[in-house]
């Protein structure tokens, strides 16, 4: 159900004559010193990395064939329907040359993809709560017949075991430091060269800053067209609300509060028939009628100023990359 929702379009706001600060754009993803600890109440219909491992160490003179893996988000469940609307989720595949080992690495939700983009609002609590932790997860084997049978599995690159090695220190340090999952790209038109206000930060992104940290390591790309899948809002120049304490706190905002919390309500799981359609009605009226958008990035709100066309899922191509090293692959 809530994918359903997610493809077509989304809640009521209330911000007047208010002016976001000059600042840059788009605003950069944070990155955070560690992982906190997740809540309890925080639960997971599927397991989160159910057969993960640690990245083993290579030996420096292995040659590892790097593949590309892409398949319908939800294939194990739905096959291809959601392929047909091009919402794919990506992965990366290694195979050693002196095991003859295959492995998976590949970067998506602990809780799913509804409870990373919408809070819950919980009886008590004054602020919305979120279940949003994104993460690395590595396991021994390439499912072959999920990834080829509605998607990609192709070769492109080869790299060594030391540069393997290298690779998954960085994974680490991504993985330690880039924790919250963003669903959402926010920029000013459908036109490719406008303005970029939030950047997602997903499977697919981890997947490009994979294939960037090899390049740079010294990998070749073969040429291939590689496209990735991007929920886009679509909306005027974003206004800076503030934080949870700023705005839910003793001192907060009470109207602002408010609106925030009406405007995540319909999102809200486990609905029924009716419930499901009269909330609807009311993410339409809000986003399309009355052009408004509540964002949480970063840890903190902001107010989106929604605009024609509101949303829209594409599969976009970005070119593999060109590294900045000597060269060692194919």
């Amino acid at each position: 159900v809530l994918l359903l929702v997610l493809l077509l379009l989304l809640p009521p706001l209330l911000v007047a004559g208010l002016r976001s600060p000059r600042r840059h754009w788009p605003v950069p993803y944070r990155r955070f010193d560690y992982r906190p600890k997740t809540d309890p109440y925080c639960q997971a219909r599927y397991t989160f990395c159910p057969t993960g491992s640690a990245i083993p160490v290579m030996k420096e003179e292995d040659v590892i064939e790097v593949y590309r893996l892409q398949a319908p988000v939800w294939e194990f469940k739905y096959g291809d329907l959601l392929g047909h609307l091009k919402i794919m989720h990506d992965a990366v595949g290694f195979k050693s040359s002196l095991t003859g080992k295959n492995y998976t690495m590949e970067w998506y939700e602990l809780f799913q993809l509804g409870n990373c983009t919408f809070p819950h609002l919980r009886p008590g609590m004054d602020a919305p709560f979120w279940c949003n932790q994104g993460a690395a997860c590595f396991y021994e084997g390439i499912d072959d017949a999920h990834w080829k049978e509605n998607g990609t599995l192709v070769l492109v690159t080869t790299i060594s075991g030391a540069m393997f090695n290298e690779m998954a220190q960085w994974v680490k340090y991504d993985n330690e430091t880039g924790i919250y999952y963003e669903t959402w790209t926010v920029q000013a038109s459908p036109d490719k060269k406008s303005v970029v206000w939030f950047d997602s930060y997903e499977c697919s992104k981890f997947i490009q800053r994979t294939y960037q940290k090899l390049a740079d390591l010294g990998a070749v790309f073969k040429k291939i067209q590689t496209n990735y899948t991007s929920i886009i809002l679509f909306s005027g120049e974003p206004v800076y609300l503030g934080n949870e304490t700023s705005i839910f706190g003793p001192l907060g905002n009470k109207t602002l509060a408010a609106a925030i919390r009406d405007f995540y309500n319909p999102f809200k799981p486990h609905l029924t028939v009716r419930e499901f359609f009269v909330n609807l009605l009311k993410i339409i009226d809000g986003v399309i009628l009355n052009h408004q958008f509540y964002l949480f990035y970063n840890l903190e709100y902001w107010f989106l100023p929604m605009k024609f066309p509101y949303l829209k899922i594409i599969y976009e191509e970005v070119p593999l990359p060109v590294g900045s090293k000597a060269s060692f692959g194919v």
